[in-house]
């Protein structure tokens, strides 16, 4: 999530009403998390596993529940609970705005789009040239689809990412600030969910291909020219590179990479990073030619173990 305009340290200090560290007029352009941050962003952080790659990334603000020496460069946010911290943030730079009428008056259509009844549209999306949105699809406030860009019926564009922290009280939800964006020539099947990203953007890429009832989970990136069959997973914080092709039921695993070219087969479950170009088979996934290999290997066990009764027979 961008900050228009930028805040200093002091202001985001004031506003939570917490201590810093670094000069006052030290600025904040966004807030964003770990895995996508950069120059000018403030990150968040609130377990030990995770504080030095916090304090070492690009973010150049750290929100953060332990006393530590201050990077070069760098300016802190001392907090006792970083995610409330962060939900508070998120609360007052980009509240719930409430609907009143099912196109809103801040969406930016373009030429020659087509928009079936029953779409709803939130404020500040933004929908490129020559696109159909068919009926019954919801569109989520600040999503971006570029031009000539289908979505069928039914489907749901940029619902709150599935991300919680676990408290003795229950669940706390992390607010979700983020977008999606969709970049030009993209077609989208009907009854599929897209999340928004936590903070940052969930994207798909020029020209990439989903089929009917798909799941996107939260900041997770899809390159250009990719291909996913009906039924597919995938959890938040993946990167599927280009001219991936996912078919029918697989399930993609969160935070891992699924190389250029990689082709996974039908109800195969994924849960490492996989190399492109190769084509993939199973649950865990494995390179398909060794998967049926031992699958076939399997099968042949009880014939194996009644020659091995057989003989043993022989023996005695």
């Amino acid at each position: 999530m961008k900050l228009h305009p930028a805040k200093t340290i002091k202001e985001i200090a004031e506003l939570l009403n917490i201590r810093f560290s670094g000069p006052e007029d030290h600025l904040i352009t966004g807030i964003n998390e770990i895995h996508q941050v950069e120059p000018g962003d403030m990150s968040f952080v609130d377990h030990p596993k995770y504080y030095d790659k916090c304090l070492n990334s690009a973010a150049t603000t750290i929100l953060i529940n332990k006393e530590v020496d201050c990077p070069p460069g760098k300016a802190l946010l001392f907090s006792e609970d970083p995610i409330a911290d962060y939900n508070f943030l998120v609360r007052f730079f980009r509240p719930f705005q409430a609907s009143s009428q099912m196109i809103a008056e801040s969406a930016k259509i373009g030429r020659s789009s087509v928009i079936q009844p029953g779409v709803f549209i939130g404020n500040h999306v933004t929908i490129g040239e020559d696109c159909i949105i068919h009926p019954n699809v919801t569109i989520y406030d600040y999503t971006v689809i570029g031009n000539r860009v289908e979505i069928h019926a039914g489907t749901v564009i940029g619902a709150d990412a599935f991300y919680y922290k676990r408290r003795p009280e229950g669940y706390d939800k992390l607010r979700s600030s983020g977008r999606v964006v969709i970049e030009d020539d993209v077609e989208i099947g009907a009854a599929c969910t897209i999340d928004k990203g936590v903070s940052g953007d969930t994207l798909l890429g020029k020209g990439t291909k989903l089929d009917n009832q798909i799941h996107i989970g939260h900041d997770t990136v899809i390159g250009a020219h990719c291909l996913f069959a009906a039924q597919v997973g995938i959890a938040g914080v993946s990167k599927i590179e280009d001219e991936v092709i996912l078919w029918g039921q697989v399930g993609v695993s969160k935070d891992l990479t699924i190389g250029k070219g990689a082709v996974v087969l039908a109800q195969s479950g994924v849960p490492k990073s996989l190399e492109g170009g190769k084509t993939y088979f199973g649950s865990p996934v494995g390179e398909a030619r060794s998967k049926m290999k031992e699958m076939a290997y399997i099968k042949r066990i009880p014939d194996m173990l009644e020659t091995l009764r057989m003989n043993e027979n022989k023996a005695e």
